[in-house]
């Protein structure tokens, strides 16, 4: 691999790896375990397997690696470990750095599956964290110590879209020892920038925009060789959250086509939410490309763009918020993101349903949000089948 190739070039070419037959798709290498020649070369292989020596697909397998490393090549990471999840991904990078005592600093507004890990498991045995408000500088200074040992955030958060400065977060947590863990799904391997922006680990729901068309469950984790291989790697290979060499091949196809499906998304996306904004039916329209978005001047910086997702504020809570999503012609209902199709979701009463009213009030699911994750439909088509929508509530 050049590493003057651009990312497009990157997504389609780095890590092949092509059998004696020189086949032009990547085969998928469909074996749970590979043979040795010899006892004393299984003997061997177990010591210290080299670049292209397997023992057994949960330790690694050829088309997962071929994964791994294409990803690795796109992001700028030095390695990566492909997970059989997005959250086997968020759980083993956590899990496999902390042990009973040890201090994690996060920001409040995530995935209700990230929470979980955060406040039950985590906590559960023993580690210590402190939620803050991701966007306020202040108060990740104030709750960074000097024995922290990680924090962790959604660059963008799900699902109001709150946008977290990299760059300055990493500062703090660097200057106490700490390291930077990134849930990046909503940035998406196209925009992100997060290694050069200072993040030492980054994790990816290949569920989302990396497969892109809904067919199959996977994550990886990226970062430093010795990250991955010594600390990641040994958890991961044990408690069995390895990717399957069949969803390893379908996230290579999808690498493919990564680049154009999400610029087109999120060109959508920013012409969706610019039409819909100031609607008589809605709150508001969050959208991190919008000029009044908070954190406009700081997405533009860190991605260039505002992303694949917006978020809608139906005016009338619940009632109406159903009676829109109920009324939508084109996009679906649904609890994916990322995919081709335009899928509409009510955090309030799926994703974030468990979280208590105040804490949902207080991170922004109000009763009436909608979050929207645009496919690669027409965008006329989607704008009007919103107006549509909103003008049945009524």
């Amino acid at each position: 691999m050049s590493n003057t190739w651009k990312p497009g070039t990157k997504a389609v070419h780095s890590g092949t790896r092509r059998s004696q037959y020189g086949e032009v798709s990547e085969s998928i290498f469909l074996t749970q375990g590979f043979v040795y020649e010899s006892a004393e070369h299984a003997e061997q292989r177990f010591i210290a397997s080299g670049e292209d020596e397997f023992i057994y697909a949960r330790y690694g397998n050829p088309t997962v690696k071929m994964f791994e490393e294409r990803i690795a090549a796109l992001e700028g990471a030095e390695d990566a470990f492909a997970t059989a999840s997005g959250m086997a991904a968020v759980s083993g990078a956590l899990t496999s750095m902390l042990k009973a005592g040890d201090h994690v600093v996060s920001s409040r507004a995530l995935f209700g599956s990230c929470l979980y890990v955060l406040e039950d498991i985590l906590t559960r045995y023993g580690v210590e964290v402190t939620f803050v408000d991701g966007t306020d500088l202040a108060q990740w200074e104030a709750a960074i110590r000097s024995d922290t040992k990680a924090v962790f955030f959604e660059s963008i958060s799900n699902p109001t879209l709150e946008v977290i400065d990299i760059e300055a977060v990493a500062k703090l947590a660097h200057a106490k020892g700490a390291l930077v863990l990134i849930d990046n799904v909503f940035a998406t391997p196209v925009f992100s920038r997060a290694f050069e922006q200072g993040a030492d680990v980054v994790i990816y729901s290949a569920t989302k925009h990396i497969d892109g068309q809904g067919r199959a469950l996977g994550g990886v984790i990226l970062g430093s060789k010795e990250f991955i291989r010594k600390t990641v790697e040994p958890y991961m290979k044990h408690t069995g959250g390895s990717m399957s060499p069949f969803t390893a091949w379908i996230m290579l196809k999808g690498l493919e086509t990564m680049g154009l499906r999400v610029r087109a998304q999120a060109a959508s996306a920013m012409g969706i939410a610019s039409a819909l904004a100031g609607h008589s039916a809605l709150e508001q329209v969050i959208y991190p490309g919008l000029d009044n978005h908070p954190q406009n001047e700081l997405i533009q910086r860190q991605m260039g763009a505002g992303g694949t997702v917006l978020a809608l504020d139906v005016k009338g809570g619940k009632e109406a918020a159903f009676k829109f999503l109920n009324a939508l012609e084109i996009a679906i209902i649904s609890n994916n993101l990322g995919d081709a199709k335009t899928i509409v979701t009510h955090p309030a009463t799926t994703t974030h349903q468990r979280l208590p009213d105040a804490q949902k009030i207080s991170l922004g699911i109000t009763p009436g949000l909608v979050r929207m994750s645009v496919g690669l439909e027409d965008e006329s088509d989607l704008i009007a089948d919103i107006r549509q929508a909103l003008d049945s509530i009524n």
